[in-house]
């Protein structure tokens, strides 16, 4: 089985990308209303939240758990990582994204957009370099040597989804306020550092212009997983394969389920724990 845990609903956008690639798998989903947003929080506790998920879909009987929370796997992936080392696999959204951007920037002139607790952190700036050397292949004449990072914190944007006003004046207001640095400098490829910002994907595009290449942090982990399991076929080997799906809440379930069916696109149901 695959688990899924992210502070809320955002997470349901990662899983809804393996379940495009994977839906013969067994998912389980579990959204940590209570604790939410992580961002408020210090990287200390995030890490002890992460390490409560993960041992709560480990009892489940998860063998590959996705961390679908830019802010967790900035804070508590290699925290996580080392405690339970490699049994089960436990991954996260931000390297995939950071390698696809990499892979796709013309100029080297990167945007990154995310909630304040992401983009604080640094940590899309800290991957991106890591990975320039590895990644970064400039072809055009204008392309700068080294890669240019620019982020934007993005506070208003997750409020504005979870009110479903994707479309309405006033995130359009606010998406061209937080864009604007961002298109003055120029940035070609532009990073959905929040898994949030997927249903916002298309008027972002229309925002940045058809020249600059967005990356959904969501779509880019499950674009990353196939190579993944090509490296490694013993963990898709031990997923379990009846199609099930189970959705757990630490919070609220009726508004977990209203609000992640939306995220999901089809209707699911939550089961309130403790964790």
């Amino acid at each position: 089985m695959i688990g899924f845990f992210d502070s809320g609903f955002g997470g349901l956008t990662v899983m809804k990308e393996y379940l495009k690639k994977y839906p013969e798998f067994d998912y389980m989903y579990l959204g940590d209303q209570a604790n939410m947003p992580y961002g408020s929080h210090s990287k200390e506790h995030v890490n002890k939240l992460a390490a409560a998920n993960v041992d709560f879909l480990i009892k489940k009987g998860c063998t590959l758990i996705i961390i679908a929370c830019n802010t967790a796997s900035a804070d508590a992936l290699r925290h996580v990582q080392q405690i339970y080392k490699g049994k089960p696999t436990i991954l996260g959204v931000l390297v995939p994204a950071a390698e696809e951007a990499l892979r796709k920037t013309r100029f080297g002139n990167i945007g990154v957009i995310g909630t304040r607790g992401t983009i604080g952190s640094g940590a899309y700036e800290r991957e991106l370099n890591k990975y320039a050397t590895e990644f970064y292949k400039p072809t055009e004449k204008r392309a700068g040597k080294t890669i240019r990072v620019y982020s934007q914190a993005c506070p208003l944007l997750v409020p504005l989804v979870e009110e479903g006003m994707i479309k309405h004046v006033v995130t359009r207001m606010m998406l061209r306020k937080y864009l604007r640095p961002l298109k003055h400098a120029h940035v070609d490829t532009l990073i959905l550092g929040c898994t949030h910002y997927p249903l916002l994907q298309k008027e972002i595009e229309r925002v940045m212009g058809k020249q600059v290449q967005v990356i959904s942090s969501a779509t880019a982990a499950a674009n990353a997983i196939d190579d993944y399991f090509e490296r490694h076929p013993d963990i898709k080997n031990g997923i379990t394969t009846g199609g099930t799906r189970t959705y757990y809440t630490t919070d609220c379930p009726e508004r977990f389920s209203d609000l992640g069916s939306r995220f999901l696109g089809e209707k699911i149901e939550g089961e309130k724990i403790e964790i």
